[in-house]
């Protein structure tokens, strides 16, 4: 079965997401420590998490 433009658009969006994860991951090095925790606080506190949005699409 082909999948629908709603569906290729998202997947898009999760290429994006990882783009964006590789380039913070870059970035870390350059960090003090002081702002990694910042940025990882941050990341944490983030509305919805990667982690909401997976159980979203398992949720029966």
């Amino acid at each position: 079965m082909p999948l629908s433009g709603e569906a290729i658009r998202t997947m898009n969006y999760v290429d994006d997401i990882s783009v964006t994860l590789r380039r913070i991951l870059s970035v870390l090095p350059v960090l003090t420590p002081e702002e990694r925790e910042r940025v990882a606080d941050h990341i944490r506190h983030a509305e919805p998490s990667y982690e909401q949005v997976i159980a979203a699409f398992t949720a029966k």
